[in-house]
């Protein structure tokens, strides 16, 4: 066995104690929580930002599951982020459930932030995505996670992200003050995918972030681990969460009744494990510090021979046509995407994509310059290797990742399993939480 598996084994045996949660409850202390997390009285301040009802309608299983341990958490901002549809309605949509629930929920804690003081930390963030600068405007959810930073409270404040990355880009170029108090967790992934520029923005403008960047981790909230029985992605939310009040009830009118939920390992990271280590193993997974965020250029046309490291960041810089139009405007077409590129005047026209899976791309221009209309080209992403985790990049000193060890993997997915080996406590947990909007606390 590899000293890298003993290692985190060892872990998982050193953490795998039992202490009390902290705070006023009229319920017995939910137990397994580690020393420094929610669940053991540790209380942090949580901005969400969501990409609720656009691309991704997992994420209002997610914020159904904020919400339920919305007594253990200090949360400062929801911020609406989506790509297209979704607005900060739909976020107000999920409060409304809590609303309905609220009543059966106070009665186990006081904690509880009333429905309207949730509303009010509501806000619309960014519904573009950002062009090749990285950043675009401030918005009210930029705004707003600069004003909490700024907050006279000696607290960090913790960034959790589940879509785009652009008002986090925004903030940082806005008020570069406020990065010594974040901590960011940042399910990328398929969210990478659609922010390739305000995430570049970030590695090369501020790379002394604080960030978790998850492009594959979180998969194992809803892959691998015991899925027998009730623990199956739908017969759990057949017996624990259907018919468990109004927050179970919209839960279970998502996806066709089945767990994804894929953005709550950020909220898992919080409640049980140890936010000041992301090395250390918990609900959220366990991280490597960041090698050289893989970024790959080329001055040509790329074919399916060309490779680069999957999650990475492909650039394209392609020359214009000798009587390409004044104004060019070109895009490039691959698979649901298709990417404006940026012309800076000098000749030639940009484009950036990253690969959210590793295999092999293919991809087309289309163009007003009749030159570079059509053309083909492709692009293969292969997978990260075990090595780079001994190669922690210096000038990113604050960054953490997912974990190569195929070992660790479920599937291509790599660190999934640092998240579904705490499958049946999680579930569990929120078993547990559901029941509280069904009736109220026994006295």
């Amino acid at each position: 066995m590899a000293i890298g598996v003993v290692v985190y084994l060892w872990s998982l045996v050193v953490a795998s104690g039992t202490l009390a949660v902290a705070g006023e409850s009229n319920q017995p202390a939910e137990l397994h929580a580690q020393a420094g997390s929610a669940l053991a009285g540790q209380r942090y301040r949580v901005i969400v930002s969501s990409d609720i009802g656009g691309t991704d309608p997992d994420d209002f299983q997610s914020m159904v599951y904020l919400l339920l341990y919305a007594d253990v958490l200090d949360i400062e901002g929801l911020i609406s982020s989506p790509y297209g549809p979704g607005r900060k309605a739909d976020i107000l949509k999920v409060i409304d459930c809590y609303a309905r629930d609220f009543a059966n929920l106070k009665t186990y804690s006081n904690r509880y932030p009333a429905p309207d003081a949730l509303r009010a930390l509501t806000k619309q963030g960014e519904t573009e995505k950002a062009p090749y600068a990285g950043v675009r405007q401030t918005t009210e959810g930029s705004d707003w996670i600069v004003k909490c930073a700024r907050r006279d409270d000696p607290r960090l404040l913790y960034i959790l992200v589940w879509g785009g990355i652009e008002d986090l880009a925004q903030a940082l170029h806005d008020a570069p003050d406020i990065l010594p108090k974040l901590r960011v967790y940042w399910i990328g992934g398929p969210n990478k995918k659609g922010s390739p520029d305000a995430y570049q923005y970030i590695v090369t403008r501020h790379p002394n972030l604080w960030i978790i960047e998850v492009n594959s981790t979180y998969r194992g909230w809803f892959v691998g681990g015991d899925q027998s029985g009730e623990w199956g992605n739908r017969n759990f939310v057949t017996k624990h969460i259907a018919g468990h009040g109004a927050l179970g009830d919209f839960f279970d009118q998502q996806l066709g009744g089945k767990i994804k939920m894929g953005d709550t390992p950020s909220v898992g990271w919080l409640l049980n494990g140890n936010p000041d280590n992301p090395a250390s193993p918990g609900w959220g997974g366990q991280f490597v510090r960041a090698w050289e965020r893989p970024f790959a250029r080329f001055n040509r046309l790329t074919t399916t021979n060309d490779r680069m490291e999957v999650f990475g960041i492909l650039e394209l810089v392609l020359p214009l046509g000798n009587n390409a139009p004044e104004k060019s405007v070109a895009r490039l077409v691959v698979e649901n995407q298709s990417i404006a590129g940026y012309a800076p005047g000098d000749g030639t026209i940009r484009f950036r994509f990253c690969p959210k899976s590793a295999k092999t791309y293919r991809f087309e221009l289309r163009s007003n310059d009749r030159e570079m209309d059509g053309k083909t080209g492709g692009i293969n992403a292969v997978n990260t290797t075990p090595d780079v985790t001994g190669k922690p990049k210096a000038n990113l000193p604050n960054w953490w990742t997912d974990n190569p060890d195929p070992e660790l993997a479920e599937g291509e997915h790599m660190g999934a399993k640092t998240v579904s080996r705490w499958r049946v406590d999680f579930l569990q947990s929120f078993a547990d939480r559901l029941e509280r909007c069904s009736r109220p606390a026994s006295r």
